[in-house]
């Protein structure tokens, strides 16, 4: 196969940068309609969301799929790798809910994930500033070293979590672009784990720049809450 010339890496990096701002556009509607509320189903949410997304100009149809996920972390918000996703839940008026967006961006091949606290939750305020400052730091870890490795940046967020006194959860702390977590024969190096010794700035077998999702789970182990926050790591 033909290396890519600069033109399509060009492309491709635009096109993965205007479908994080796509989700970023969509989310805040969500929220600025407010279809994350107390007495909704799982399920409705999302279908809200599927239809608020198709609304809008450049965003195809798919699916049906489970947008939000709320409730204790170990059932919902924070799902480890191989659960199942657990039956439709009512939000509550004290919650966490993971909004994951990821399946509308299919097209371009990357991911998107918040969390929005509802009512007074426990550390639910905390969380919600944590997840974004450590995802900023872990980002910002990855443009000091132009070396770092899969493992290094994992570690790097392992110490920024347990120093804000939150449990990392899951397996990695993000993916290539256009590999789904835990896709069966996906290689270490495709992960931001401990596993993987390889620089992350690299390129693929088939001469492609690597493009890296970043993933936060942070869980209150003592608490039983958590929350989740994915996006573009090196192109945003």
């Amino acid at each position: 196969m033909a290396a890519p010339d600069r033109m399509d890496e060009r492309l491709r990096a635009l096109g993965l940068v205007e479908g994080q701002r796509m989700a970023q556009a969509l989310f805040a509607e969500v929220t600025a309609r407010r279809l994350i509320a107390p007495g909704r189903s799982e399920r409705d949410v999302s279908e809200r969301i599927g239809d608020l997304a198709r609304e809008a100009p450049g965003w195809g149809t798919c699916g049906p799929w489970r947008a939000v996920r709320s409730g204790p972390p170990h059932a919902h918000t924070v799902l480890r790798g191989g659960q199942e996703q657990p039956q439709d839940r009512i939000i509550a008026e004290v919650d966490i809910v993971v909004v994951d967006l990821s399946p509308l961006l299919s097209g371009y091949g990357s991911s998107f994930v918040r969390t929005v606290v509802i009512g007074q939750a426990p550390n639910g305020r905390r969380l919600t500033e944590d997840l974004p400052r450590i995802f900023a730091a872990g980002r910002e870890a990855f443009h000091a070293n132009r070396t770092l490795t899969g493992a290094q940046l994992h570690a790097e967020i392992r110490t920024l979590a347990t120093e804000a006194g939150w449990a990392l959860a899951g397996r990695h702390a993000g993916h290539l672009v256009g590999t789904a977590p835990n896709a069966p024969g996906a290689q270490a190096d495709a992960y931001i784990a401990p596993s993987n010794d390889q620089p992350l700035r690299r390129t693929d077998e088939d001469g492609w720049q690597a493009h890296w999702t970043l993933e936060i789970n942070l869980l209150d182990e003592g608490g039983g809450h958590g929350g989740s926050y994915k996006g573009l790591l090196d192109l945003a």
